[in-house]
C-alpha cells in the first residue's frame, strides 16, 4: 500500500502544481476574479495535502518539527476542509450572481473555519497519552472516541463539499451557456462523486473497527479514489480555460484535412480554368502541404471550386447526367452518394469538352452543389466534400483533363 500511495499522491501533488501554474497565468488579467482566487488556493491546498499524503514525506515532517501525527492533520486540514470549500467557492462564483455568490462564499468558509479549529483541538486531544507516530492516522485510532470524531467531522466537511459541488454542477451544468464550461461542470462533478467515494470509505471505517474488521484491508481505495477525484476537478475545473483552445485546434485540424481533401477537384478545376485561382503562383506544392492561414485557404478553395463549377456550365451535357443516373441507379446509389456521383461524373465530362473545345447541344445543366438543402458554408462544404471524393473515385481515364 506504501508503494502505490508513493505513486499516486506524489502524481497527483504533480498535478495540482500545474493545474496552478496553468491558472495563475491568468492572474495578470483577472486581478478581481474571486473564482480565479478560490481555485489557486484550491489547488495549493490539495497539491500540500498530496504531498503530505506521501508517506515518506509525512513521515519526515513529523521528525523535522518534533510532532508526531503532524503530517495527518496538514493532510486532513488542508486536503479535505480548505480545499474543498475553495472548490466550492471558485464554483459558486461561476453559477450565481456575484453578491449572493459572495455571501454563500463567505458562508462556506466560515464553517470551514469553525471546522478546522475543532478539528485542530481534537487533535490536541488525541495527541495525550499516545507516544508513538501512527503511519495510518485514522485507522489505526479510529477505535479511540476523540479520534472518531474527529474522523467523523473530517469527512462531514470534506463530504458535504463535495455534495454541493455535484449538486450545483448537476443543477447549472444542464442550463450553461458555454459549451465547455457546461463540460467543465459535469467533469467536476465526477471528481467530486470520486472523492465522496473517499469520504464514505473513511466513515465506514469507524463502523468497521467496531466489528472488529480491519480498514487497512480496502486501503487500495484510498489511493484510487483520490487519484481518480483529483484528476477530474482538474480537468473540469480548467475546462473552461483550454476547451476553447481544443476546440479551435479541431477546428484548424478539420480544416486542414478538408483543404486537402478537396485538393484533387480544385487541381482539376483549376487546370482547366486558371482564372479562378486568386494568387496562382502561391498554389504551389509548399502552399499545399503548408496552408498558412487554413481557414482563410479553405474558404478561398472553397469560392474558387463554385466559380470553376460556374464556368464549366457551357460544356455540361444534359445526356451525360442522364446517363450517369441511370449508372448510379444500377449501382444501387441513392440520395447524397447517387447525387455526387452524378455531379462528380458531369464535372469530369465538362472538362474533357472545355479541354476539346466541344460544347454540346441542348440546355446546359449547371455544375454548382445542388444537394446542400439551402444551407450555408458548412453544408455547401460538406458537399463539395462528397463530390470530391466521388471525383477522386472516378476512373483516370474520365478524368484526364489535358
Amino acid at each position: 500500500m506504501h508503494d502505490v500511495k508513493a505513486v499516486v499522491f506524489p502524481a497527483c501533488a504533480a498535478l495540482c502544481a500545474l493545474a496552478f501554474l496553468y491558472k495563475l497565468r491568468d492572474v495578470r488579467h483577472q486581478r478581481d476574479d474571486p473564482a480565479l482566487r478560490a481555485l489557486l488556493v484550491a489547488f495549493s491546498c490539495k497539491g500540500v495535502s498530496f504531498t503530505l499524503s506521501t508517506p515518506l514525506v509525512a513521515r519526515k515532517v513529523d521528525d523535522a518539527l518534533g510532532v508526531r501525527d503532524l503530517g495527518a492533520l496538514g493532510i486532513h486540514l488542508f486536503g479535505g476542509v480548505a480545499s474543498s470549500a475553495a472548490f466550492l467557492t471558485a464554483i459558486v462564483y461561476w453559477v450565481y450572481p456575484r453578491e449572493e455568490a459572495r455571501r454563500r462564499a463567505l458562508a462556506r468558509l466560515g464553517a470551514a473555519a469553525v471546522v478546522a479549529v475543532v478539528m485542530f483541538s481534537l487533535w490536541i486531544a488525541a495527541k495525550s497519552g499516545v507516544q508513538q507516530r501512527s503511519a495510518h492516522y485514522l485507522l489505526q485510532n479510529a477505535h479511540r472516541p476523540v479520534v472518531a470524531a474527529y474522523l467523523l467531522l473530517y469527512v462531514s466537511a470534506f463530504g458535504s463539499g463535495m455534495i454541493e459541488i455535484i449538486r450545483l454542477c448537476g443543477r447549472y451544468g444542464r442550463v450553461a451557456g458555454r459549451q465547455w464550461l457546461r463540460r467543465g461542470l459535469h467533469t467536476t462533478a465526477i471528481g467530486a462523486s470520486a472523492c465522496l467515494v473517499y469520504c464514505l470509505n473513511r466513515a465506514l471505517s469507524v463502523v468497521m473497527v467496531q466489528l472488529g474488521l480491519d480498514p487497512l484491508e480496502w486501503e487500495l481505495l484510498t489511493p484510487v479514489a483520490n487519484g481518480t477525484g483529483i484528476f477530474f476537478l482538474v480537468a473540469g475545473l480548467t475546462m473552461p480555460s483550454w476547451g476553447p483552445r481544443v476546440s479551435d485546434a479541431r477546428r484548424l485540424a478539420r480544416n486542414f484535412v478538408t483543404y486537402q481533401r478537396l485538393h484533387p477537384l480544385w487541381r482539376a478545376l483549376s487546370t482547366a480554368i486558371p482564372d479562378i485561382a486568386l494568387n496562382p503562383q502561391s498554389d504551389n506544392r509548399l502552399t499545399h502541404l503548408l496552408p498558412g492561414d487554413i481557414n482563410y485557404r479553405l474558404y478561398r478553395r472553397v469560392i474558387e471550386i463554385q466559380d470553376g463549377l460556374l464556368a464549366l456550365r457551357p460544356y455540361t451535357d444534359p445526356d451525360v447526367v442522364a446517363a450517369a443516373e441511370r449508372s448510379g441507379h444500377e449501382a444501387g446509389l441513392s440520395g447524397d452518394r447517387l447525387h455526387a456521383r452524378v455531379q462528380a461524373t458531369s464535372l469530369a465530362a465538362a472538362l474533357r469538352a472545355k479541354r476539346d473545345r466541344q460544347q454540346p447541344g441542348g440546355e446546359p445543366v449547371p455544375l454548382r452543389p445542388d444537394a446542400t438543402g439551402g444551407g450555408g458554408y458548412a453544408d455547401e462544404v460538406a458537399w463539395l466534400l462528397k463530390v470530391a471524393r466521388a471525383y477522386t473515385a472516378l476512373p483516370s481515364a474520365e478524368r484526364t483533363t489535358q
